[in-house]
């Protein structure tokens, strides 16, 4: 297995935020945070979450530095893969990336949230033709040599041979795995999200080595520094706000004083809901967001117990 990642010695013209730069415990706590945004199919889901929850990033024609709404950050678009290696070199403080490759660098990184954008699984598949009746993989290649198992997770390939017993041997690919088989090797290891690309290239699932999304993490030295640690707080909260909203929907409506116990017995909320007293004392307006997929079987079920007036709509942001 290959080696974690060394942390590069400073050098004298090293900057702050280039890869030969020193690790941010030796840089004052108002240096900029350095964030790293992922390249490729993680970008967009990232790009948006971060604009719904305020924070503006203009890619504009610097190509790979951005600029960010944020005080006092700069950015930096890098592939996911380096993400992780930048933020264990000390390079970047807090960036986007897969836990996937977190894994596969076997990178100690602080993960901070796990925004549950772009699941994927990483599988074990292989060409029918390779299976036994049982859907088996055969203990040897053709004409007796050892398997060959393409991947670009080198690590977590050798790792799941080693679990499997298999003896094989594992190629490291650069993109477009699922083609190798099975000229070029007999099976693969590889990330997915629906399947149709493995279907498509003739390849069956038959083992799930781990499950991955994108997750925001903090270099070990950012997430040690107090300043630099209440700005990564404060950006987790700002993400959190986000996704709790949309998962979940305002609901109000009015109910009268007699029904208002019955109603707040099934209404799922975050914690209490807003109960506010009706002009003339006629009963309550009851506001809660509740959960967005209650929806359906809890309108009525409201509208059983005395409810009335009921509005429901979007909401941007809750900060609990």
């Amino acid at each position: 297995m290959t080696p974690p990642t060394a942390r590069p010695q400073a050098t004298a013209d090293a900057r702050p935020g280039d890869p030969g730069a020193g690790s941010p415990s030796s840089i004052p706590s108002s240096a900029a945070l350095r964030l790293a945004l992922p390249k490729g199919r993680l970008q967009a889901g990232i790009l948006e979450l971060l604009d719904e929850a305020g924070i503006r990033v203009d890619l504009g024609d610097r190509a790979y530095r951005p600029s960010v709404s944020l005080e006092n950050t700069e950015a930096k678009l890098l592939k996911p893969q380096n993400v992780v290696e930048m933020l264990d070199a000390g390079a970047r403080d807090v960036g986007f990336a897969g836990a996937d490759w977190a894994i596969e660098k076997r990178a100690p990184l602080v993960e901070l949230l796990d925004t549950g954008l772009n699941p994927v699984r990483i599988v074990a598949a292989a060409p029918m033709e390779l299976l036994d009746a049982d859907g088996k993989l055969p203990e040897r290649g053709l004409g007796g040599r050892r398997l060959v198992v393409a991947s670009e997770y080198v690590e977590l390939a050798e790792r799941w041979v080693e679990r499997s017993s298999l003896d094989a041997t594992v190629l490291r690919t650069y993109g477009a795995t699922e083609v190798f088989p099975p000229e070029d090797a007999d099976l693969i290891v590889d990330n997915t999200s629906t399947g149709s690309t493995l279907r498509a290239n003739g390849l069956v699932i038959i083992d799930e080595v781990l499950r991955s999304s994108t997750r925001l993490f903090a270099s070990q030295d950012a997430a040690a520094d107090p300043a630099k640690r209440a700005r990564l707080d404060q950006l987790v909260m700002l993400l959190v706000s986000v996704l709790d909203a949309r998962s979940r929907v305002m609901l109000e409506l009015n109910v009268g004083a007699g029904d208002l116990d019955a109603v707040l017995d099934v209404l799922p909320c975050m914690r209490q809901p807003t109960i506010s007293t009706l002009r003339g004392e006629a009963g309550f307006a009851v506001r809660a967001a509740v959960p967005r997929k209650d929806i359906a079987a809890l309108v009525p079920r409201l509208k059983e117990l005395g409810g009335a007036d009921i509005c429901i709509s979007n909401v941007s942001q809750l900060v609990s």
